[in-house]
């Protein structure tokens, strides 16, 4: 017969499992509201830079892990130039790794299918990590797209029990997954925006994206009281390479003449085909004296050589330079009218330069 103690024993035991059971329900559902929040931050990113830093320190801190790193096989260099052409480029994200192929990176990624959790090991896990020292245990989350493997989040703890391979992995699949189809959502948005900044012929920027650009240019050149030189480039006699060659060699020399004006621009210009044969780099705080030598090195790499057509003939192909230059005011604040002022500026002295015998530059006197 049970005593009154043996009662209270057992009561008091039941509590005490109640008690550990409410708890382990309150620490699930805490921990399940963190995850939906955490993939709720990943679905809401509209753009592939915010969506990695997302990944990238949004985990890191979430998680409390010494590091977190994204694999991202990238063979063709598509999303390396689609960050690049945001003003993000890959180096710039502390832990992204991009890759040509995903072989001899790490031994799990032959039949990385479902996340692998495990002890870190150096021979296998160091290239995942660019800082590795430290580590005790990692979990690599899967990222495909279209059942295809094309790379991995990588997440590192200190602790060598925190990711094992006793451990449930259901919430790291379902992250995968989510974390893929927002890596392709953006990626895919990325390329919709480049190809409407993007002219088709040269692969340079578009009028469109011109003047977005020089917007931006002028808010910046207002704010640090810095100068903006735009620089409007046409192809003289264009027409007569259309009417004695056809449409295919004026494509071919419009071409030429964007990657012989590439190789004198610098990463900070903003260089866009304008229209038809011309032309407008935009040089960020630059003055009217050095815009000018960056003009006439410009001109000279245009017509150094002649240009090879198609039918395999050559033409020498010279062009007219237009240069204008601004200081906004602090004061300013119609900046679309500001920047049309500049490109007409600009334009009127192009038209000077060639009026005088084109092949040569023209200034502003503004």
């Amino acid at each position: 017969m049970q005593t009154a103690d043996d009662l209270t024993a057992r009561l008091e035991a039941a509590e005490r499992q109640l008690e550990e059971l409410t708890a382990a329900v309150a620490h699930n559902d805490e921990k399940m509201r963190r995850t939906q929040q955490r993939e709720l931050r990943l679905l809401q990113a509209e753009d592939l830079e915010t969506l990695l830093h997302e990944l990238l320190d949004g985990l890191r801190v979430s998680y409390g892990l010494e590091q977190v790193s994204i694999v991202f096989c990238d063979p063709d260099h598509d999303v390396r130039h689609l960050l690049l052409a945001a003003g993000t480029p890959a180096e710039s994200f502390h832990g992204l790794l991009m890759v040509e192929s995903l072989t001899g990176l790490a031994p799990q990624y032959v039949a990385l299918r479902k996340p692998w959790l495990g002890l870190f090991a150096a021979c296998d896990h160091q290239l995942m990590f660019p800082q590795s020292s430290g580590l005790g245990s990692v979990a690599m989350i899967p990222l495909t797209r279209r059942k295809e493997l094309i790379g991995s989040i990588n997440l590192g703890s200190a602790d060598p029990g925190r990711f094992t391979r006793e451990h449930a992995a259901d919430f790291l699949a379902h992250l995968g997954v989510i974390a893929s189809y927002c890596v392709d959502n953006t990626v895919n948005r990325a390329r919709l925006l480049r190809s409407g900044f993007t002219d088709v012929l040269t692969g340079w920027h578009n009028r469109r994206y011109l003047l977005v650009r020089l917007n931006e240019e002028l808010a910046r050149a207002r704010r640090d009281g810095s100068h903006l030189v735009c620089l409007m480039l046409d192809v003289d006699h264009f027409k007569r390479v259309n009417d004695s060659w056809g449409h295919a060699a004026g494509d071919a020399v419009l071409r030429e003449l964007a990657n012989r004006i590439d190789t004198q621009v610098r990463a900070s210009d903003v260089a866009a085909r304008y229209g038809g044969e011309e032309f407008v780099v935009l040089l960020p705080d630059t003055d009217k004296a050095s815009g000018i030598l960056l003009a006439e090195r410009i001109r000279r790499a245009i017509s150094v050589t002649e240009y090879r057509l198609p039918n395999g003939q050559s033409v020498a192909i010279t062009a007219s330079i237009g240069i204008a230059g601004t200081t906004p005011e602090p004061d300013t604040e119609d900046l679309k009218t500001a920047g049309d002022s500049l490109i007409a500026r600009a334009d009127v002295a192009l038209y000077r330069a060639k009026s005088n015998g084109r092949d040569q530059i023209a200034v502003d006197e503004h």
